[in-house]
């Protein structure tokens, strides 16, 4: 019996969704050529939550109302430049700041006991991404 009780303090749940989008930028403070150019990337983003406990319905969180809350963050920044938005007010916009942005305001907007860790995971091409993770 101690066995299963502590097989079951192991079990990790992991949800993962992920969305495309495509948005520009251009990078600032070093130079990187046509990376200090206005140019488009067409990103991915991914998002993962862990937990080890589901609730009542079995559900680690609703996956409609995590999907609902990743449209509405990529509608904020598809088609955009990233440069204009606030939130990258003085910094560069590389995937490593988008990654931590997306991760900020995810973490703002999950409301759900039992997720304790979240990680943003950005491609801005089919061979280069940045993931950023935190327990919550």
């Amino acid at each position: 019996m101690t066995v299963i009780k502590n097989l079951e303090k192991c079990l990790i749940y992991t949800l993962s969704v992920s969305r495309k989008f495509s948005a520009q930028h251009f990078l600032i403070g070093g130079d990187w050529g046509k990376e200090n150019e206005l140019h488009i990337h067409h990103y991915k983003v991914e998002v993962q939550l862990q937990g080890d406990e589901l609730d009542q319905h079995g559900y680690l969180i609703d996956l409609l109302d995590l999907d609902h809350k990743l449209d509405d963050l990529v509608a904020h920044y598809r088609a955009s430049v990233l440069n204009e938005l606030p939130e990258f007010e003085g910094l560069n916009p590389s995937i490593e700041h988008f990654s931590r942005i997306l991760w900020e305001v995810l973490e703002k907007e999950i409301a759900a006991p039992n997720v304790k860790f979240m990680a943003v995971k950005l491609w801005e091409n089919d061979i280069a991404w940045v993931s950023y993770h935190r327990n919550l």
